[in-house]
């Protein structure tokens, strides 16, 4: 079909923040230049906005490729990297990517198991990763869990906190991982202007950890570095006219997120909770025949066989068209 809706991104759904689209207009006229490999104005930007000392950030094109370069920084006489199972989908690559064999824990529910985590650490443990919320689920890990796990874990084990879909949250209980690392220098944070802030074009990412963690990763070797545009537009991003108007964007998103649920409920669907910018859909064997049928009446959707199917929230016209399709198409019942 033409014209198709795609919900299969986490994408968000409005366009660039104002000032943001205007510094990247103005900017086309510098892409003969170089960016700074530094990134000092982003790292200064962001150091910041969180309060953290600048020497504790690290930049780059996206956190993903963030994620297997702090991975790779680690100690690599340890050839072990625990991570949930179902999460983000990249992570094994990542980790082996880095040198590491990737370790999976299933969920339980639709949540990571953390006491079972914690059981599956070894003195063969590099680092333990752990995505709040998690993708594909949108389930998140609630403060005092999170810190009583922290405290299971040996202080020579990095733990990396995957903060992608941080700023969708709206659960007060859920914590921010810049404060658990504050505490502990095995504490990683990874974050992403490619979501709320919608720069997913531009792929700006960055780290937050301790200076050991830090250290190692700069050890490493260099971070291949976001560019010109993209280092103006997260700096642009951070100022105070361009927060406010995505505190009322993100508002605005969790209303939607509520509406979109209770109306896929409506229709008998199984819908998970969810503190991210998209909805998990549990159907088990059903999910690839489900988003297949969606797909035929143009809307994308990301299903994971035999285990569900993830929606992004969109605008209330791509939500509209998306439950138009599902009216069209059935699923069996799921246990």
């Amino acid at each position: 079909m033409s014209n198709p809706v795609d919900l299969s991104m986490n994408e968000t759904p409005y366009p660039p923040l104002p000032s943001v689209r205007r510094l990247v207009e103005q900017g086309a006229g510098q892409l003969n230049r170089y960016p700074d490999h530094a990134s000092k104005a982003l790292v200064g930007a962001i150091a910041a906005h969180l309060d953290v000392p600048p020497e504790h950030v690290l930049v780059g094109p996206g956190s993903a490729g963030l994620c297997q370069h702090v991975l790779a920084g680690l100690d690599r006489t340890r050839g072990e990297v625990l991570h949930a199972a179902l999460s983000f989908e990249a992570y094994p690559l990542l980790i082996a990517n880095a040198g590491a064999r990737p370790v999976p824990v299933p969920l339980d529910g639709f949540r990571h198991d953390l006491a079972a985590i914690a059981d599956a650490v070894t003195a063969d443990t590099r680092a333990v990763l752990l995505c709040n919320p998690n993708n594909p689920t949108g389930a998140v890990l609630h403060r005092a869990e999170v810190e009583a796990f922290l405290d299971r874990i040996p202080p020579d084990v990095v733990v990396i906190i995957d903060e992608a879909y941080r700023e969708f949250v709206t659960d007060p209980d859920v914590p921010d991982g810049i404060d658990l690392y504050r505490g502990r220098d095995n504490v990683c944070v990874l974050r992403t202007f490619s979501k709320a802030y919608g720069l997913a074009t531009l792929r700006v990412g960055y780290a937050v950890a301790g200076a050991r963690v830090g250290a190692a990763s700069r050890m490493a070797g260099m971070v291949f570095f976001p560019g010109g545009l993209g280092q103006a537009a997260a700096v642009a991003s951070l100022a105070a006219d361009a927060t406010a108007e995505l505190a009322t964007r993100l508002a605005d998103l969790a209303a939607e997120r509520r509406w979109l649920a209770q109306a896929l409920t409506g229709y008998g669907l199984p819908v998970a909770p969810s503190e991210a910018n998209f909805l998990w859909l549990p159907l088990g064997d059903a999910a690839t025949g489900f988003a297949q049928r969606l797909g035929e009446a143009g809307v994308l959707v990301r299903p994971y066989p035999g285990h569900g199917v993830r929606i992004t929230v969109g605008d209330r016209p791509a939500n509209e068209r998306l439950l138009a399709a599902v009216r069209e198409t059935t699923v069996s019942p799921v246990p």
